[in-house]
């Protein structure tokens, strides 16, 4: 399939790069995609941001240089990406739970992460339901927070923010700003790719201006993708996260347009098994 030659070369390419710097618009155009989509893409189908992997990758062919060979580890860090041997020493501590001269020492345990590959599996036995969405831009009035995509934070605190505006008022207040239409939105904004961090918002649609302590943003106007949720929360919406980019975008024409995405949640109880939700995806056709 293209989609699995197109993640083949982006790996070819960090790959063969691992010495050098890398710029994540590179690696992006050498997958044919936006950067956007690839950092969305790769993160869930493989569990760790591009950044993270490449660090990961760095400080296992470290480790392999340094207890095979007799490079100096100054020499080594400055190699790998690392200005100073005290900063290589902390990640390489935090990998391998040794510092760079232990990993010489015969019988020294070293972690290794080895390269990803991409193979074709069979799935989409399920069917996805999906519509396609024209919407012009629209204003949104709610609170916001910074999370990190490294090792599945944003999974873990995406959850407890949503129980913390539950259990505060402040979904309460949303609700009385949107006037109870269309109900809260979940909305992944800002994606900073060198701090591998994104904003997170919880949020409703509204022409009012935002009360103090509040804040608002502009959602451009989009196609949209929008794909059913059914199940007790947070699961059942981190699954059809995971099937839509595992299983809808590489077996569509369609692709990431790098917009917002956000989730739309409707009156009801979300820890019910038949709570209904949806999630719109900004989407263009491949070119």
């Amino acid at each position: 399939m293209e989609w699995l030659n197109r993640m083949k070369d982006a790996l070819d390419y960090m790959e063969h790069h691992m010495t050098e710097p890398m710029n994540m618009d590179e690696i992006a155009k050498t997958a044919c995609s936006s950067t956007f989509h690839f950092q969305r893409m790769f993160n869930l189908l493989t569990g760790v941001t591009v950044a993270e992997y490449i660090r990961k990758r760095r400080l296992t062919l470290a480790a392999q240089e340094l207890a095979m060979t007799p490079a100096r580890v100054l020499d080594v860090a400055l190699k790998y990406g690392y200005d100073s041997p005290e900063a290589f020493a902390k990640a390489f501590r935090k990998a391998h739970g040794i510092t760079p001269s232990a990993a010489r020492e015969p019988g020294a345990v070293l972690k290794a992460f080895p390269r990803l590959s991409f193979h074709l599996s069979l799935k989409g036995d399920k069917e996805m339901d999906y519509r396609i969405v024209h919407r012009e831009a629209f204003t949104v009035v709610g609170k916001k927070m910074e999370t990190s995509c490294r090792e599945g934070e944003n999974l873990r605190k995406i959850p407890l923010f949503w129980q913390e505006c539950n259990s505060n008022g402040t979904s309460d207040k949303l609700i009385e700003l949107g006037d109870g239409v269309n109900g809260l939105l979940g909305i992944c904004a800002e994606m900073n790719h060198e701090q591998e961090t994104l904003t997170y918002w919880i949020a409703v649609e509204s022409g009012v201006p935002a009360p103090d302590g509040y804040s608002s943003t502009v959602i451009p106007a989009a196609t949209w993708a929008v794909f059913n949720s059914v199940g007790p929360m947070p699961s059942a919406i981190q699954s059809v996260w995971a099937r839509i980019f595992q299983e809808w975008f590489p077996g569509t024409g369609y692709e990431h347009s790098g917009g917002p995405e956000f989730e739309l949640y409707p009156p009801g109880d979300p820890s019910s098994e038949d709570y209904r939700c949806e999630i719109w995806i900004p989407v263009m056709t491949k070119s």
